[in-house]
């Protein structure tokens, strides 16, 4: 019943973009941050970015900083990162995940409460 779902990912050149989307359902998305994450393989997962529940406040990880850009449209129930300048370093598993601390959010919180399955986008150079 509590849902969070990813789209977007894919296959894009370096230097290229891509927006991911995260579809939430069974929760009311005004009182959740949300974070994106990723995580390559054999590699552990890492923050990329985070917005509070309303949207005042995000946060980006250094190496994302200036190419992404997170934003959310809480009517439609949506979270989006939309990603610019891809390099294959970018290369990873896309998951978004909610709950109510931002901080926690942004931190990466082992106790976060809901997470995505995740989408896949692959840079190549």
């Amino acid at each position: 019943q509590l849902q969070l779902v990813e789209s977007g990912g894919g296959l894009v050149q370096s230097g290229g973009s891509l927006r991911l989307s995260c579809a939430t359902s069974g929760f009311d998305l005004n009182y959740y941050a949300i974070g994106w994450f990723r995580q390559a393989p054999g590699k552990e997962r890492g923050g990329v970015s985070c917005i509070s529940s309303g949207g005042r406040r995000t946060g980006y990880a250094d190496s994302v900083k200036g190419r992404f850009t997170i934003s959310r449209d809480n009517a439609k129930n949506m979270v989006y990162l939309q990603m610019y300048s891809l390099k294959p370093e970018d290369t990873a598993v896309y998951y978004c995940a909610a709950d109510p601390n931002y901080m926690g959010v942004c931190r990466g919180a082992d106790d976060i409460h809901y997470w995505g399955k995740g989408t896949l986008v692959t840079v190549s150079s």
